[in-house]
């Protein structure tokens, strides 16, 4: 019987030392790191945050990637928001990007090459002739180092870092890139990317999350949207920007005010894929879009230091992913808000410039805020900038 004592309190004392290496607890607060998997002789690991409201995070150093948001809605259920896969080693896989960093330059660039000074770089062609979202191995693909994971007043981070190599994918320089996922008690989803190099190149980095207020159970069409922005980027057939700004008034692209994009789409037969010019100072962290799902009643308003934002809609099925609970992914059952510089800048020099030099740094803020709808209707139509 002593025995078998020891024994109990020994496998007590063996867990105990167990949960305290895997998770950290501090002002209502919990980080738990949840699974973990070696890939081509690296560790991939997932992390769980967790706030005092309840809403979670989960964020891998796979691609470094947001691969799950909860957030209540107007009952207080919890339902996630952005389109995930069940396991960690699906993300390996087959899958659009689902919440990855993309980089060095997400988006387009034309003929797959671009000059700084009298070198010309050649890139990746991976999209036809041209190059998108940072070539065949994008940062999408690479495995992150996790730096570090800390709690701090009203907010919990998870930091990942990755070294980019000289040419790779066909960029000068070696990059440096820190991202740190945030979560704070107000149900902020904060991105804070920073970046330095030792030789000139172009940045340009987003997130590719696909999100779906309505629990990701049904596509996104009955979502409202507003987009601060009053131009866009037209592009050619092949996704490039021609280098002109149209004006968004008029025209299906304009979401100046919260509206219905269902019928849009379905007289387009296709989804959205385009860049907006946001209204807002350079640098400055202002508000890009606002999308409100009526039957859930959770809004999502999305800020950012960037000047542009790429608004997509997919209209490819997504049935063959392997989602949350067995769910099963259709046609439109996710937006994404791609908070970037303008795609093709190194063409378009009259774009806002992606050039990075060794004396400087490169910042980006993003914040993704949930809330729930309040007095006002969702159909009301509200001023971008005053909503």
């Amino acid at each position: 019987m002593k025995i078998y004592t020891l024994y109990v309190v020994f496998s007590m004392f063996v867990s105990f030392l167990l949960m305290s290496c895997s998770q950290e607890r501090k002002s209502d607060f919990l980080i738990v790191k949840k699974d973990s998997l070696q890939y081509e002789g690296k560790s991939v690991e997932l992390f769980k945050i967790t706030n005092k409201q309840g809403m979670a995070i989960e964020v891998t150093n796979y691609g470094a990637s947001l691969v799950f948001v909860s957030a209540p809605d107007k009952n207080g259920m919890f339902e996630p928001v952005v389109l995930g896969l069940d396991s960690l080693r699906h993300y390996l896989g087959r899958q659009p990007k689902l919440g990855a960093t993309v980089g060095r330059f997400a988006n387009r660039i034309k003929d797959a090459e671009f000059s700084l000074g009298k070198t010309v770089y050649h890139l990746d062609k991976n999209s036809k002739a041209h190059s998108i979202h940072g070539g065949v191995k994008g940062f999408n693909l690479q495995v992150f180092d996790v730096d570090t994971s800390y709690i701090v007043k009203d907010t919990a981070v998870v930091v990942f870092k990755y070294l980019s190599p000289d040419l790779e994918g066909g960029f000068p320089g070696n990059l440096n890139l820190s991202l740190a996922y945030k979560l704070t008690n107000d149900n902020e989803v904060i991105l804070d990317y920073e970046a330095s190099t030792d030789k000139p190149t172009i940045v340009n980095l987003t997130n590719h999350s696909y999100f779906n207020l309505a629990g990701c159970k049904e596509s996104v069409l009955n979502h409202y949207y507003m987009i601060a922005g009053d131009s866009i980027t037209p592009v050619d057939s092949m996704g490039i920007p021609t280098g002109e700004l149209m004006a968004v008034a008029g025209t299906e692209y304009d979401f100046r005010v919260l509206q219905s994009a269902k019928q849009r789409i379905e007289k387009r037969e296709k989804g959205y894929d385009i860049n907006y010019k946001l209204n807002k100072q350079p640098g400055t962290l202002a508000l890009a879009a606002k999308v409100v799902e009526p039957l859930s009643g959770r809004v999502l308003k999305a800020y950012t230091t960037e000047p542009g934002m790429q608004f997509y809609t997919p209209a490819s099925n997504l049935d063959y992913l392997k989602g949350y609970a067995h769910l099963s992914y259709g046609k439109y059952y996710g937006f994404c808000l791609e908070m970037q510089h303008f795609p093709d800048s190194p063409h378009n020099p009259q774009f806002p410039i992606t050039v990075l030099l060794p004396e400087e740094i490169y910042r980006q803020t993003t914040i993704y805020k949930f809330e729930i709808l309040q007095l006002q209707s969702y159909y009301k139509k509200e001023k971008c900038g005053k909503i």
